[in-house]
């Protein structure tokens, strides 16, 4: 069986200064002080990989039955540098994802968790993001979709689809064109489709589509956090060491 992760801990920090168990320190900190500990290839690695994180989409799950579904489509989310990811699941229910199926996806996403579609719509529309949900009852394809703007996508569960309160929120509907008698794909390769076309369009929008520096260099600061056990005892040894 697989083991269960707990995706509580897979939000990321925004804050400046940092809580880092009891100690208070700036992303500025975090990167002086843990950068001699890493290795050059680790340091070149999650230099490379921040470069091209993306906010400009953001996935959204909804009431997912399959939680290796889900664990699926985070992993190829984080795989084609999408940072964040929203979570709607109803009351009582306790998201674990198979950690064979993430491999470690979800140490580098940001998940934020919604009891409701209403308070996962409000968020994404106060920072600006349309919001559009997959459906086979709409003839509009994936092509509808205008790309230039930061964008949310929700999948529903694998039975219903996206929810009937969902759906009255959206901004709008589509679906994944198909030329076969099949009439869905399986989520999570509906998720990778729509994560796939989302990239390529990102990559015509060059940096607009990217974190700005200041973003950047917070969710550096985090990546560095999570490269050890206990970065507080480290952290504080060397805070100690320059007092």
């Amino acid at each position: 069986m697989d083991d269960d992760l707990d995706f509580s801990r897979a939000r990321l920090a925004w804050s400046n200064p940092l809580q880092v168990g009891d100690l208070s320190v700036t992303a500025e900190q975090v990167l002086s002080l843990l950068d001699n500990n890493l290795t050059d290839e680790r340091r070149a690695r999650l230099h490379e990989v921040v470069a091209m994180r993306s906010l400009h989409l953001v996935p959204v799950l909804e009431n997912i039955y399959d939680r290796g579904n889900v664990s699926a489509a985070m992993r190829s989310s984080e795989a084609f540098g999408f940072l964040q990811m929203c979570l709607v699941d109803g009351p009582g229910a306790k998201f674990k994802a198979a950690n064979r199926v993430t491999r470690g996806a979800e140490k580098w996403l940001d998940v934020k968790s919604f009891s409701t579609p209403a308070a996962c719509v409000s968020d994404l529309k106060e920072r600006g993001y349309q919001i559009w949900a997959t459906d086979l009852d709409t003839q509009d394809s994936i092509d509808t979709l205008d790309w230039t703007k930061p964008t949310a996508i929700v999948l529903g569960n694998e039975k219903d689809g996206v929810s009937a309160e969902m759906r009255g929120l959206v901004d709008g509907r589509f679906r994944i064109p198909m030329l076969g008698f099949s009439q869905s794909f399986n989520i999570s390769v509906a998720a990778a489709l729509i994560f796939y076309r989302a990239h390529l369009e990102s990559r015509r929008l060059g940096d607009k589509a990217l974190l700005n520096e200041e973003q950047r260099r917070q969710v550096l600061a985090n990546y560095y956090l999570r490269c050890f056990d206990n970065p507080e005892n480290l952290l504080r040894a060397k805070l100690e060491r320059m007092s």
